[in-house]
C-alpha cells in the first residue's frame, strides 16, 4: 500500500481494505507510519517519537488493523510516559495500567502509533505548549490547529491517521475540529468512560472521544467505545428507538451568549447549514435557549481549577516550570473553598435547567462552532505571568463561545466542516441536540455530509 491509497481511506475503509483480504494490517501500519512521519514534520503534532512497536490490541476487532493516536493526556496506557503538555512533568509520568477507555481502543483492534500534543494541562483553544512548539493548522501553517486536542486534529487531517483520541472539556474536541475541517462529536455526559482512576473529569463536564474526518467513522466509534464501564457514576440512556425519518424541529442562532462578535464568514455557514436542512423537510426556525454566561464561566472555571488541584497535589511536578495561566490556576486551587466549589455546582445546574427547557421544544440547534476562523499562531496567549484562569478564559471563549455551555449541560454537540473562508480556511457548524441524543446529531450529520461534502487538505 503507498501513502496515497493510504490517505485516501477512512478509518472504515481501510478495515474492508483489510478484512477483503486487498492489504495486510502490517502493510497498512507501514504506509501510516510514513504518513506520520511525513505530517508530524509539516504540522508538529506528536508528543513523543512513534510508539515502536505500536501498543498491543486485538487483531480481531472490528478496527483491527487502523492506525490510531492517542492525546497527551489520556486515555492512560500502561508504561506510556505522559506530559500533559507541560515542562512541568520532565521526562512524563509513566501509566500505571490501562484506563477503560485505552482497553476498549485497545479491544477494538486500534493500532496506536503515538502520542499527540496538548496545549499545558488541556486549557487552552490553541495548541501552542511551551514544551514541544505549536501544532499548526495544515490548511494554513501559520494558524493554529485548535486546542486543546490540537495535535490529534492536526495529524488527522494532514492524513496521518483516520482517527484519533481528543477529549472536551469546553470545546476542545469541537473546536479543533472546526479549525482543521473534521468531524468532531463531544458526547453525552456519561457516554464514554472515563475510569477507573477518575470518577468523572472535570466535575463531569470533561468528555473523552475521538476525531474523523467522516461521519461513518465517527458513528462506528461511537458503537465501539460507548456504554458504561464497572462503578462509573453517569451513565448515558441508551438512544431511543425511532419509527423512522421524521420532520426534526431545528432551531439556529449566529448571536453568542456571551456577547463576543461572530464573523460574517462564520455565521453565513451556519445559516446555510439551517436552509440545507429545511430543504431536507425539517422545521428551521431562528431561536436559542437562555444562556446564563456569567454561570457558565463559574462552573467551569472554579470546577477546573478545583479538579486540577486535586489530580496535582500529590504529583512530581516542578511549579517553577509551569506556564503562566497553569501557575496562577495550581495557585488558585489552594486558595478555594468548599463553598465556592458548590456555588460553581449551582450554577452548573441553573444552566442545566435553563437549556434542557429549550430541548423540550426543540429536537436540535445549529450554531456556528467558533466565532471566528482559526487565529494565527501566537494570538491567544498562555504563557503570560500572573494571567489568572477566568480572564483568560473570557478572553479565549471569544474565540469560541458557542462551544462551553454543552459541557456544562453534558450535552451531545457536533463540528462538522460544512463551510469555508474565502481565503480557503475549514468553518465549522455546530449541532447540538438533548441529552443522549447522539443518534439525531448523526442522523443530521451524514445527510449533511452526502448533501454538502467536505474537501481534505490537497
Amino acid at each position: 500500500m503507498n501513502i496515497d491509497d493510504y490517505t485516501a481511506h477512512d478509518a472504515t475503509g481501510l478495515r474492508e481494505l483489510i478484512s477483503a483480504g486487498h492489504v495486510t494490517a502490517a502493510e497498512v501500519e507501514q504506509a501510516a507510519r510514513q504518513a506520520l512521519t511525513e505530517a508530524n514534520n509539516r504540522v508538529n503534532g506528536l508528543a513523543s517519537p512513534p510508539f515502536s512497536p505500536a501498543l498491543g490490541h486485538d487483531p480481531g476487532g472490528p478496527l483491527a488493523g487502523v492506525p490510531f493516536l492517542i492525546k497527551d493526556i489520556g486515555p492512560m496506557a500502561a508504561g506510556v510516559p505522559f506530559f500533559l503538555g507541560s515542562r512541568a512533568l520532565g521526562p512524563g509520568v509513566p501509566a500505571r495500567g490501562d484506563t477503560d477507555l485505552m482497553r476498549r481502543f485497545r479491544a477494538a483492534g486500534l493500532v496506536t502509533l503515538g502520542l499527540t500534543t496538548m496545549p499545558e494541562l488541556g486549557l487552552c483553544f490553541t495548541t501552542e505548549p511551551v514544551r514541544f512548539g505549536p501544532a499548526r493548522n495544515p490548511w494554513d501553517l501559520g494558524r493554529s490547529a485548535g486546542g486543546s486536542s490540537g495535535g490529534a486534529a492536526a495529524l488527522v487531517a494532514a492524513g496521518a491517521v483516520p482517527v484519533a483520541h481528543a477529549s472536551d472539556g469546553a470545546g476542545s474536541i469541537r473546536v479543533p475540529a472546526a479549525c482543521c475541517g473534521l468531524v468532531g462529536l463531544k458526547p453525552s455526559r456519561g457516554r464514554v468512560p472515563y475510569g477507573p482512576d477518575l470518577g468523572e473529569a472535570g466535575f463531569g463536564m470533561v468528555e473523552p472521544f475521538v476525531l474523523t474526518r467522516t461521519v461513518r467513522d465517527t458513528a462506528l466509534m461511537l458503537d465501539v467505545v460507548s456504554g458504561p464501564a464497572t462503578g462509573d457514576k453517569y451513565t448515558a440512556p441508551p438512544y431511543p428507538a425511532l419509527p423512522g425519518p421524521r420532520r426534526l424541529r431545528v432551531a439556529v442562532t449566529t448571536e453568542a451568549w456571551s456577547g463576543a462578535p461572530v464573523d460574517h464568514e462564520v455565521a453565513a455557514s451556519a445559516e446555510r447549514t439551517a436552509l440545507l436542512l429545511q430543504r431536507q423537510g425539517h422545521l428551521v426556525e431562528r431561536a436559542s435557549p437562555a444562556v446564563d454566561w456569567d454561570a457558565v464561566i463559574q462552573a467551569l472555571v472554579v470546577t477546573q481549577i478545583a479538579f486540577l488541584g486535586s489530580v496535582f497535589r500529590h504529583s512530581p511536578l516542578d511549579p517553577a516550570l509551569l506556564e503562566g495561566v497553569s501557575r496562577s490556576t495550581l495557585e488558585a486551587a489552594g486558595e478555594l473553598g468548599a463553598l465556592d466549589l458548590m456555588a460553581a455546582l449551582d450554577a452548573q445546574n441553573r444552566v442545566t435547567r435553563s437549556v434542557a427547557a429549550f430541548f423540550t421544544d426543540h429536537d436540535v440547534l445549529v450554531t456556528p462552532t467558533m466565532a471566528r476562523l482559526p487565529a494565527p499562531l501566537g494570538t491567544i496567549r498562555y504563557d503570560e505571568p500572573g494571567l489568572e484562569l477566568e480572564p483568560f478564559v473570557r478572553s479565549m471563549f471569544d474565540h469560541a463561545p458557542f462551544t462551553p455551555p454543552f459541557n456544562v449541560t453534558g450535552q451531545p454537540a457536533i463540528s462538522l466542516p460544512l463551510g469555508r473562508s474565502v481565503s480557503g480556511l475549514p468553518i465549522g457548524v455546530q449541532l447540538v441536540a438533548g441529552y443522549g441524543r447522539e443518534d439525531l446529531l448523526l442522523t443530521l450529520a451524514s445527510g449533511l455530509e452526502q448533501e454538502a461534502p467536505w474537501p481534505r487538505v490537497s
